[in-house]
């Protein structure tokens, strides 16, 4: 009796643990590819478009989870939509927010395959 109520109990701590990988896959949305981002890349600084709700050490797990390295730093900021006009035609170019992620010495991602 108390042999299947731990696994039970075994079970449910995998199923959240593997809830939990699949919630560190979805924060970050993708890599923020410009010329400022390919500079600090050499400087072993890598930008991301992350989730609106995620925090620091989230974005800190999901990058190790990721990529396989070790994260020394995480910086945030958000960047606020910005208006855009067409001719006659007003719009709004969306806001999201930003990681720069500091990667201890001897680590690398490979953000563009050569």
């Amino acid at each position: 009796m108390k042999k299947e109520v731990k696994e039970k109990e075994k079970k449910k701590e995998e199923e959240k643990a593997l809830l939990e990988k699949a919630k560190l896959y979805d924060i970050i949305l993708e890599p923020i590819i410009t010329e400022k981002s390919a500079k600090l890349a050499a400087l072993g600084q890598y930008q991301f478009k992350v989730r609106e709700d995620a925090n620091k050490p989230m974005i800190k797990k999901a990058i190790e989870l990721i990529y396989g390295v070790k994260v020394k730093k995480v910086r945030v900021a958000k960047i606020p939509s910005k208006p855009r006009r067409l001719g006659r035609f007003v719009g709004k170019k969306p806001g999201y927010k930003k990681a720069i992620v500091t990667l201890e010495k001897g680590y690398s991602i490979e953000i563009m395959p050569k």
